[in-house]
């Protein structure tokens, strides 16, 4: 792949994962996902052109945190909810018996949330404060291996702004918690990331 075929296909895929974010475009995470395997494929043939291999291994190392990540959390949310559904059933609907092969019975009965005690959603306000937290350590040790991916490219090329969206999604994920301000900035990462791949001259020579 040469030098101007990355720099499109990376383009390209910052600008997927950019607008991906919008309604009606994201469908369910496939535009994102999408745009991150091309800027994958753009590092790897990044690396090998200026024979960096750090260039692509420090943006797989992201990704793969991030998988862990999101499959730890659910695997732990899971492990803290499903011991406690039945229950919590069980409070809202008193007449069920319990058995799980008359689930479908359910729609048939009318919810009794006055049963309802703090205990009992207890489990469910843990769950979501765990899972929350997991991603959010992963978000940040994902971004900072993505940040060094970046921050060689930007050595490599020339281009400072592969460094700034680098920084951009580092600061993004550690201030996720802080909801919005934290999505924009890794958005707004998203399309320097863009700019940066086609601001690459296509001139520019691989070291010796």
């Amino acid at each position: 792949m040469t030098l101007e075929s990355s720099k499109t296909l990376g383009g390209i895929g910052a600008i997927l994962m950019f607008i991906g974010i919008f309604p009606y475009i994201s469908y369910y995470g496939i535009v994102e996902l999408i745009g991150a395997i091309l800027v994958l494929t753009a590092l790897y043939s990044l690396g090998n052109y200026y024979k960096d291999s750090g260039i692509f291994n420090n943006a797989l190392y992201g990704i793969m945190a991030g998988i862990v990540g999101v499959v730890s959390a659910v695997a732990i949310g899971l492990a803290i909810v499903l011991p406690n559904i039945k229950d919590f059933l069980m409070t809202i609907f008193p007449s069920w018996n319990g058995d799980w092969s008359t689930i479908s019975s359910l729609s048939g009965m009318t919810p009794n949330t006055s049963n309802i005690g703090i205990g009992d959603v207890i489990p469910f306000i843990s769950a979501a404060i765990v899972i929350f937290v997991i991603l959010w350590v992963f978000a940040m040790i994902a971004t900072f291996f993505v940040r060094r991916s970046l921050v060689r490219l930007s050595v490599k090329t020339n281009v400072g702004l592969f460094s700034t969206a680098g920084l951009l999604l580092l600061i993004g994920a550690f201030l996720v918690i802080v909801v919005g301000l934290g999505l924009i900035l890794m958005w707004v990462a998203a399309l320097i990331l863009a700019i940066a791949f086609f601001n690459m001259k296509p001139t520019q020579q691989p070291p010796p």
